[in-house]
């Protein structure tokens, strides 16, 4: 009798535990998503990407990436691990209901940014990204990222320390000298 008694205290405390867990909604389980990238989409920590205005189908890849540690970042691959496919869907469609980084006001480096104009059309980066640098499907938003974060992805694409679903982002990246990829940054970081 103790050791029914015992069970089944142990199973109504871990119960207990583990209820507020499974009573989360979407929104309470994203919040710590939100405290890095910013609550409104935005981020104000350097080398965090904004996820305002990313692709749905681009963020499920992502998550998919982090949680099968295809893509490695230590606290995203924490994050997912658990993460079930329908939880990978309800994620990437709420956070893609975040609005865009709204355009800088800062104008930049006037130099920079004709440069960075110029490597754009060369490099027919609006071409997946589109005229926009929205992106669209599983092409990410880069218009309005942050500046940081930019330079450090394609320099991780450069150096193939970051994969891409495809080797575009590899092969466009290898021409592309340090001042380069830090033009292109500046330039996207403030587009307009």
């Amino acid at each position: 009798m103790r050791k029914t008694l015992k069970f089944g205290a142990g199973l109504v405390f871990a119960f207990i535990c583990v209820a507020p867990l499974a009573a989360e909604t979407l929104t309470e389980r994203a919040a710590p998503c939100l405290a890095c990238h910013g609550e409104k989409g935005v981020s104000e920590t350097s080398d965090v990407p904004s996820l305002g205005g990313q692709p749905a189908p681009y963020l499920l890849i992502q998550l998919y990436l982090f949680r099968e540690k295809q893509r490695t970042v230590e606290i995203m691959n924490e994050m997912t691990k658990s993460f079930t496919d329908d939880d990978l869907r309800n994620f990437s469609d709420l956070i893609a209901k975040l609005p865009a980084p709204p355009v800088s006001t800062d104008a930049g480096d006037a130099t920079r940014m004709t440069n960075g104009k110029a490597l754009i059309t060369a490099h027919r980066c609006n071409s997946c990204h589109g005229l926009d640098l929205a992106g669209r499907d599983n092409v990410p938003r880069i218009a309005g990222q942050r500046e940081e974060y930019l330079a450090r992805a394609l320099t991780e694409y450069k150096t193939n320390t970051r994969h891409g679903y495809d080797g575009v982002m590899a092969e466009v990246t290898q021409a592309l000298s340090a001042a380069q990829i830090a033009d292109l940054a500046h330039y996207t970081a403030r587009f307009r």
